[in-house]
């Protein structure tokens, strides 16, 4: 039996995980105040301080500190195929100094840390939401200073693909891998991700972070760019604060003053018809989406799966289930579990399932690289 933890750094939290095998043995949230943190200049600061928040937890839980394997979550490293990669000094020096300071850099930091700790003990990452596997097509755009780039939900969509491979294989009383589907995941959270999963890679999917795709609760998606180049100049913002329109203050945030989604059904409900026809925009630009990347898979596609925090949502699930039904079946996987999905890669790789990688610095194509991904 393996031993794992799983460790998801997160803006205010530190989730982690022990699982014995696939079996969940311990799952805690660490909740950090503004007050907290305020002591840290920048979220690579916080490294002892939450290393030593996650070691004071399994004492406090009754867990020995003895593991098989490690899985911190992926940090914004230059752009990677998906999959295990084993932590490695050229990882950390790359997460240490990575362009965008963020808590998800955290991850595989701490695992490497703590597992240098015990004997025998890997750390790994594993699907971070830096994983670039479109094809060469997929990232032109009509401006050469421009190319299409990605940051999406890969841990959460390529977990997705797996377990609807397993309920496939149990409804259909044969093996079925995830590499052998081609499959449309959408991942509806704070920010929304579509992608076209094919051969065991996501050959297209959209930035959900930096302004591409679907608006999102959080996130603007794609805008009018000459509207916005307009915006840029007007001198009514700042580039920090023209960055927040991009990415915080936008999508259902920046049209109904929220986040939630049941708060804007409740709205509905009572009779408000601009949340509704805002709510309704962005499912109907999901389905888009979804209609988009058909020619990714040349109409062959097997399933759309529809996970993350908003698929618990009816009202959305109904009304886009109608508008993409006719493409393929649609299966609804409400949630993410994020420690689950690092832990079932940490033990795939211990048991051979799964190839671990090798992490390298910038041997990639000549787009690939840590000034053109992550500025």
């Amino acid at each position: 039996m393996k031993k794992i933890l799983a460790i998801n750094p997160g803006s205010t939290s530190t989730k982690i995980a022990v699982f014995e095998d696939a079996n969940l043995v311990m799952n805690h949230t660490i909740r950090h105040s503004v007050e907290e943190l305020s002591p840290f200049p920048k979220a690579i600061d916080q490294l002892d301080y939450r290393r030593q928040l996650v070691l004071k937890t399994l004492a406090d839980k009754g867990i020995p500190f003895e593991f098989d394997a490690i899985i911190g979550r992926g940090g914004l490293l230059r752009p990677i195929p998906g999959g295990v990669y084993e932590v490695n000094e050229q990882m950390v020096y790359d997460l240490y100094h990575a362009k965008r300071d963020h808590a998800c850099n955290l991850g595989a930091l701490i695992a490497y840390n703590l597992a240098r700790e015990i004997k025998n003990c890997p750390a790994f990452m594993a699907d971070p939401g830096v994983v670039d596997e479109m094809h060469e097509i997929a990232r032109v755009t009509g401006s050469p200073l421009m190319p299409r780039i990605t940051t999406w939900h890969a841990l959460n969509q390529r977990a997705i693909g797996r377990r609807y491979a397993k309920d496939l294989s149990a409804k259909l009383g044969k093996k079925i891998k995830y590499e052998e589907l081609n499959l449309i995941i959408c991942h509806l959270g704070g920010g929304i991700s579509v992608g076209a999963h094919s051969g065991g890679k996501c050959i297209d999917v959209n930035n959900a972070l930096d302004g591409e795709g679907p608006f999102s609760p959080e996130r603007a998606g794609t805008l009018p760019s000459g509207a916005l180049i307009d915006l840029c100049y007007s001198g009514r913002y700042t580039q920090h604060e023209l960055k927040k329109r991009i990415c915080g203050k936008a999508g259902l945030a920046a049209h109904l003053g929220t986040v939630s989604c049941p708060e804007i059904e409740e709205r509905i409900a009572n009779g408000d018809e601009h949340a509704k026809l805002v709510l309704d925009a962005m499912t109907y630009q999901v389905a888009k989406a979804v209609g988009a990347l058909t020619p990714a898979l040349f109409g062959k596609v097997d399933a759309i799966l529809v996970t993350g925090g908003i698929a618990y949502s009816e009202y959305v699930t109904t009304q886009l289930i109608e508008r993409i039904k006719h493409i393929a079946p649609v299966a609804i996987y409400p949630g993410e579990d994020e420690l689950e999905a690092l832990a079932l890669n940490a033990l795939g790789a211990l048991t051979g399932e799964m190839p671990i990688n090798t992490y390298t610095s910038l041997e990639a194509a000549p787009w690939a690289t840590a000034d053109a991904q992550l500025n």
